[in-house]
Formats: structure tokens, C-alpha cells, sequence
């Protein structure tokens, strides 16, 4: 037996998380606690988990203090209301059942639970509270081997690590409206990101013209007015793919803009590059004869198609091209942006062809309400925020 377990519960200073292994003694996890018990560390002592002194869990439990026990404060609250809670939280499971279901005898097992204190803590009854619900609720995921992939899959890019402070936005709930930031003068940007609402549908554009005016580290000040939006770098790369979407990843662009005119290779080495880093890779197809057959030549797909209509070229009718074609040219598993002369009374039509994200410019950018014209986007998508900031322990 080999099983692992994770659970976070409470918030503030007393705020508990447990990372736990379940195993046999006579295996790898059983050597592991021997070693653990038998080899101490400064401001790490590993203590066994007791309900009290001289009434020890079981299965034996060991706790681990993952953060240096630095002060006879943070020893007393670890060999206090941790140790306690972790082996009241043990000895329920064994009341409970959840061992015997599975078939275990609890004197043939043993538990290594690591244990997080903040050195701020100091209310003793939510230090216990909050340890016993997480070593409570990692013990029965470690027996359903939660989570599943079905979960995993689902649940990763809905809501961001709660401790981390700001989010990691990704594109999982289309559609989205793209804010096409092609202005020049940092006044009317920072004007721009101020009044555009916070929306979890609304993605921000470093466009081309701001980035070749301010370079990219025009990203980190966007950043500064909205740390949690999702930036796209629009750089139309047109060589040194891998170069220059490592360049906007750097610059904690969350997407960045290849052309569709670069040579293959140049492509290629894009939407890898994005990969490695873990941000979105955009093809612009601004002057391309024909997309579908270029992605159907590429080795690797992107994750975004922008079908753009350039601005000097409004009076052109719109043409949303054949977007169930490109789709599958990806294996469905492709966005498709549409992007020149979106107005709000063509949302729907451009939903309705299967766009996924639309670009909106000077419809917003130069409105003499910029709040109001995007809201009036907003509305056209149907869409409601979701609680980025969830925490979740019952799935």
C-alpha cells in the first residue's frame, strides 16, 4: 500500500494544511517513518501523533512540521493543538470505518502527515480545528485516491491556489471579449484598463503598436492596473518563434501572437516554445489565403486562430471564414478569435458562426464611455462570472 492524501482547510494565520502518506510498515513508507523517527532535524522533530500524552493513534501516526519551529511558542502550538488534532482526526476514521472498508489492519500501517503551521498563529481552537478537518478529509482522498483525471482535468483552470494571491487565468469558459489595447500614449492605456470592468470573460491586448512603442515590459505595467487579467502579447511574430514567445512569457504575458504569414518553422517553434512555459499560442491570419490549409500542414496546433480584418481595411465586408473547418484542421481543440470591425450589434453573428473570443478595439478604446461600451459587449456574451477565488473541499 502506497497512498497519498492532501487537504486544506480554515483561512488567516491558523489556516492548516496536511500532506499526507499512508503505506505498510514493511514497506517503503513504514522505512520512511523509522528513518523520520530515528533522525531528527533541527526545528523539524517529527512527533508522533498522541491524543493525549501516553494514548497513542493508530494507525501510528507521525507528524512532520513542514515550517521551522523557530520559538517555544511555535513548539507548544505543533506538540499542542497539531499533535492533537491530527491523531483525534486518525482515531475518528478508525471509529468511522473508512480503514476497515478498505480492508486494512490498522496495526500493520503506518501514516507520515506533514504538517504546515504559520508562525503568526495563535488561537489554539482554530489551530485544532482546522488540522483536524484537513488530516480528516486528506485521509479519506488518500483512500479514494482523489482526485480522479475526470476531476483533474475539470477542476484545474477554474479556480486559482488560494494562497497564491492573484490568479492564473485560462480559457475554459467561452466566449470571451478580447480588449485590443493599439494605443500609444500610456495615459489612455492606463484610462482604458481602469474603466474596463473586471470580468472573468474579459481578456486584455498589449497590441502591436503599444508594444513596439513601450517594448514588453509595457506587460508588467498593464499588470500593475489589473494583476489578474489574461494579457495577450500581440507580437506577430515573424521569426525567431521560440525566442520571442519565451520573450513575452517572460514578461508574464499569459498568450502571445505568432503571424500566419511566418514560415512553418517559425510557427512551430512558437506555439512549442508556449507550450514549454505554459501560455497560449495565437496564430493571426491577417492576410492568409488560406488558414485551414495552414494548419493543416503544421506538426503542432495552436490554441488560437485570430481571424483578423485589419483596421486599414474596415470597409471590407466581414468574413468569419469557415470556422467549424478550422476547428477540425485541430482536432477541436482550438479557439477561434474574430478580430476587425466588431461592433455590438454583430456579436451575435459572430457567435453564431462559432467565434470563441472577440476582438474589440477603438469600439471600446476611443468610446467616450469606455466603461459602458464594454459592458454592452459583456451583455451580448450571455455569460456569468464565476467565483474565481473558491476554495473547494467537496467536489
Amino acid at each position: 500500500m502506497y497512498l497519498i492524501g492532501e487537504a486544506l482547510i480554515g483561512d488567516g494565520a491558523e489556516l492548516a494544511h496536511i500532506d499526507l502518506i499512508i503505506g505498510e510498515k514493511d514497506g517503503p513508507v513504514g522505512a520512511a517513518f523509522a528513518n523520520a523517527l530515528s533522525q531528527l532535524s533541527m526545528g523539524h522533530t517529527p512527533l508522533l501523533a498522541v491524543v493525549r500524552p501516553n494514548l497513542l493513534t493508530k494507525p501510528a501516526t507521525l507528524v512532520i512540521p513542514k515550517v521551522t519551529l523557530k520559538n517555544i511558542t511555535q513548539v507548544n502550538e505543533m506538540f499542542g493543538p497539531v499533535q492533537a488534532a491530527v491523531a483525534k482526526a486518525v482515531a475518528d476514521c478508525v471509529e468511522e470505518g473508512v480503514f476497515t472498508r478498505a480492508g486494512v489492519d490498522v496495526e500493520n500501517i503506518v501514516i507520515l502527515a506533514s504538517a504546515f503551521l504559520h508562525p503568526d498563529a495563535e488561537d489554539y481552537n482554530r489551530i485544532y480545528r482546522y488540522n483536524y478537518g484537513s488530516t480528516k478529509l486528506a485521509i479519506n482522498r488518500a483512500f479514494e485516491k482523489f482526485p480522479d483525471t475526470k476531476t483533474l482535468i475539470f477542476e484545474k483552470d477554474r479556480a486559482p491556489h488560494v494562497i497564491m494571491g492573484f490568479k492564473v487565468q485560462r480559457l475554459w469558459d467561452p466566449p470571451y471579449l478580447q480588449v485590443a489595447i493599439d494605443l500609444v500614449d500610456m495615459g489612455k492605456v492606463a484610462a482604458v484598463l481602469t474603466q474596463v470592468p473586471a470580468n472573468d470573460h474579459v481578456l486584455i491586448e498589449a497590441g502591436t503598436p503599444l508594444v513596439k512603442k513601450f517594448g514588453l515590459g509595457v506587460i508588467n505595467e498593464i499588470r500593475k492596473l489589473r494583476p489578474n487579467a489574461f494579457i495577450i502579447a500581440d507580437l506577430k511574430i515573424l521569426d525567431t518563434g521560440n525566442l520571442e514567445a519565451r520573450m513575452a512569457a517572460d514578461a508574464s504575458a499569459d498568450a502571445v501572437v505568432v503571424s500566419g504569414l511566418a514560415p512553418i518553422s517559425t510557427i512551430e517553434k512558437a506555439i512549442n516554445e508556449a507550450r514549454k512555459v505554459g501560455i497560449y499560442s495565437i496564430i493571426d491570419t491577417l492576410n492568409v489565403q488560406n488558414p485551414v490549409k495552414l494548419l493543416e500542414k503544421l506538426k503542432v496546433k495552436p490554441d488560437i486562430v485570430e481571424l483578423h480584418r485589419a483596421i486599414d481595411t474596415d470597409d471590407a465586408a466581414h468574413a468569419w471564414g469557415d470556422i467549424p473547418a478550422l476547428k477540425k484542421a485541430c482536432g477541436n481543440k482550438l479557439l477561434i478569435a474574430t478580430a476587425g470591425g466588431i461592433r455590438v450589434p454583430n456579436v451575435k453573428e459572430a457567435l453564431k458562426a462559432g467565434a470563441d473570443i472577440l476582438v474589440v478595439g477603438r469600439a471600446i478604446t476611443a468610446s467616450k464611455d469606455i466603461s459602458h461600451a464594454a459592458e454592452q459587449f459583456i451583455e451580448e456574451l450571455e455569460k456569468e462570472e464565476i467565483d474565481q477565488f473558491r476554495v473547494m473541499t467537496d467536489f
